[in-house]
């Protein structure tokens, strides 16, 4: 049961990694990005964590231009987060075995009205696959 929670150091909070995966360059390792509806993921490599480090940090981002009401956008960051919850523990298994560094990730949600939270864990699987194309 321990593997479905996220404590604090899951949380993205360095300023420097969020600047660098939203402007899209980072010295060293390529920012990459997925779109699938109603979400978009950007990750790159973390550059200030050691390998041995295997959490991957992540970000929530609902835009207020997507979604006016906050009531709107809280309640989608949280079915975003809880489908992240359900399904990153396989994904950072995998990633235990590559020789890559832990991720910085950013789901941003791209829809323009609430969506359904089996909408929102389908799309989260498929960027969770598309992150480790060897995890599903």
């Amino acid at each position: 049961m321990k593997q479905f929670t996220l404590k604090k150091e899951h949380k993205l909070t360095s300023t420097e990694a969020i600047e660098r995966l939203f402007s899209g360059k980072q010295a060293g390792a390529e920012v990459q990005q997925a779109l699938c509806f109603p979400l978009r993921a950007v990750w790159a490599e973390s550059i200030g964590r050691p390998k041995g480090q295997l959490r991957h940090k992540f970000l929530i981002s609902v835009p207020k231009k997507r979604l006016r009401h906050a009531v709107d956008r809280v309640a989608m960051r949280r079915r975003i987060r809880e489908a992240y919850r359900l399904h990153h523990a396989q994904a950072e298994e995998i990633s235990a075995t590559d020789s890559r560094l832990p991720l910085d990730i950013v789901f941003i949600y791209v829809a323009n009205e609430q969506r359904s939270y089996a909408a929102i864990e389908r799309a989260m699987i498929q960027i969770l696959s598309a992150i480790h194309p060897s995890a599903r």
